[in-house]
């Protein structure tokens, strides 16, 4: 009897130190990142969550909030993972440029480490095999080279504005039409492919050359029921790379507690209908349709004589990986097709977001509009397209009001960095492995830099005014800093301004009565419009 009372004693106590060990375990796992980073300020972390409930209540702005609490320089926990975040122009410097060595890569948020088709491109790889790729890429996009995708650029500009001709005042949905025009200029740019997917349904789309060769029918709207099905797939794959609670269950685990997120994400794949396996099988399926477009463009390359060979960007970089044997060892068949989506990616959904917003925002103001509207019409007559040294210096105004619609609505309003080795930010010692986010967000709303940054005051960038004269170099950088600053920002701004010169010069734009006020947006790895832009396309008559 006695003995038995032992023994239950025993098991209770056992279980007992058993469940205080995991507890133990536990507590370390989750709150270690925390003890690392503690002496940061911030707000207090709830366990598992972090602070997302915060940014479910704030959205995007969550980081300005906690800036005007915390200073300049505060922790973010996405989960379990801490963020320390840089909102200082000056600080920005240090981390971007002064201190590049020790903070060299990006920090991948779990949505985008397990998502294979975006690990491979230059935004993720990480320190020699990242400065190699970048090095071939970078010749790509110097100014003669871009000078000349202007024809290519018009073209395709002009074709997306017929879908306008027919509207009258109807509602256009514009952010949709935005983006397939940058997936069509890109998509010429990247890999010499029309996939015409601004082409209207009744007339026959064009067609040069991969995505017709791999392996579909030929036939009355093959084409087009390819292409809607790829901008569907790529849709897909860009949205689903959510930082908040409303990506799939994986990522969500993956972002309370990264442990469990592999064995979760497996179990998920074999479920029908989950978010995982969906994304999954839409990544595939990207893979696949990247890798049978550079086996097409290889075999091309091959048959092609020396002077009929493209000069988009997959042909520029297999001419490099031919050259050159530890291009050819760098440059495998996965990396060259992560490379290309990646332009694809990159090149598209920023574009089309930035675009969208320059519409919106002029929509509202109309002094904006009128002298934007004067700025165009004095370039010269209507089918005049502008060459790159007129974008340059023919349209100062275009470019202020570029500049405030991207400072406005800033597409990426954070910009990853992790410590290789511990390294000191602003008096705060910083472990290695820490990941260092900058907030460009924040900068671009400091009343400091940007007086009354609740207005949209395009000449707030005139060179020649006091504000810009006086403003921090780096308060502005919507494209990132330092060495790994987005290489395609040239081809994006010429590609947008190109585009408001043409639309402006036929059309002015009006609000949807169906646009929602104030907008909502989505938060992935870069800002969208959450329901998008709705906007009506008026004829302008010229006298």
């Amino acid at each position: 009897m006695l003995a038995s009372a032992v023994l239950r004693a025993m098991e209770e106590c056992t279980f007992t130190s058993a469940a205080m060990a995991v507890g133990f375990l536990l507590v370390v796992y989750l709150y270690e990142p925390y003890w690392k980073v503690r002496h940061v300020p911030g707000p207090v972390p709830l366990p598992f969550v972090g602070h997302l409930h915060l940014l479910a209540r704030h959205g995007p702005d969550v980081f300005l909030v906690l800036a005007k609490k915390y200073g300049p320089i505060f922790r973010f926990h996405m989960g379990r993972q801490p963020l320390v975040i840089v909102a200082n122009a000056e600080l920005c410097k240090e981390v971007g440029i002064k201190k590049f060595k020790s903070m060299p890569n990006r920090s991948l948020p779990s949505a985008i480490a397990n998502s294979p088709i975006h690990l491979k491109g230059l935004f993720s790889t990480r320190d020699s095999r990242w400065s190699a790729l970048r090095n071939i890429i970078v010749s790509i996009y110097q100014p003669s080279h871009l000078a000349g995708l202007i024809p290519s650029m018009q073209s395709h500009i002009e074709r997306a504005a017929t879908n306008l001709d027919d509207g009258g005042e109807a509602e256009v949905a514009f952010s949709k039409l935005a983006l397939s025009l940058a997936t069509d200029v890109i998509g010429q740019a990247a890999f010499g492919a029309d996939f015409g997917l601004t082409t209207k349904p009744a007339a026959p789309p064009p067609h040069h050359g991969p995505p017709r060769q791999h392996g579909e029918e030929d036939g009355d709207g093959s084409h087009s029921t390819r292409s809607s099905e790829f901008i569907k797939m790529h849709i897909h794959s860009t949205t689903s790379l959510k930082m908040d609670l409303s990506g799939s269950l994986s990522t969500i685990v993956g972002t309370l507690l990264p442990v469990l997120q592999w064995p979760l994400r497996q179990l998920l794949l074999r479920v029908p209908g989950a978010a995982d396996r969906e994304i999954q099988r839409v990544n595939g399926a990207l893979c696949r349709m990247m890798d049978g477009i550079v086996a097409d463009r290889v075999a091309a390359r091959e048959r092609a004589p020396q002077a009929q060979r493209q000069k988009d960007f997959l042909s520029v970089v297999l001419a490099a990986r031919d050259s050159d044997a530890a291009a050819r060892k760098l440059l495998t068949p996965d990396y060259l097709s992560a490379l290309t989506y990646e332009h694809l990616l990159a090149g598209s959904a920023t574009t089309a977001f930035t675009l969208s917003s320059v519409l919106y925002l002029v929509a509202q103001h109309p002094r904006v509009e009128e002298k934007l509207l004067r700025e165009v019409d004095a370039f010269g007559p209507p089918d005049r397209v502008p060459t790159a040294e007129d974008l340059q210096s023919r349209f100062p105004y275009t470019d202020q009001v570029l500049k405030e619609s991207m400072r406005f609505f800033m597409v990426s309003p954070l910009v990853a960095r992790e410590t290789s080795e511990q390294v000191d930010i602003a008096g705060y010692v910083l472990p290695k492995s820490t990941w260092v986010w900058m907030a460009p967000g924040v900068l671009a709303k400091d009343p400091v830099n940007f007086p009354e940054p609740e207005l949209f005051r395009p000449e707030r960038f005139d060179p020649a005014g006091d504000e810009q004269k006086r403003r921090h170099p780096y308060a502005f950088i919507p494209f990132g800093i330092g060495p790994r600053i987005c290489i395609g920002q040239r081809f994006s701004i010429q590609e947008i301004k190109l585009a408001l010169i043409h639309l402006y010069r036929q059309y002015v734009f009006r609000h949807s009565p169906s646009m929602e006020s104030p907008l909502e947006f989505q938060f992935g790895v870069v800002l969208n419009f959450k329901h998008g832009v709705k906007l009506q396309s008026i004829k302008r008559h010229k006298c």
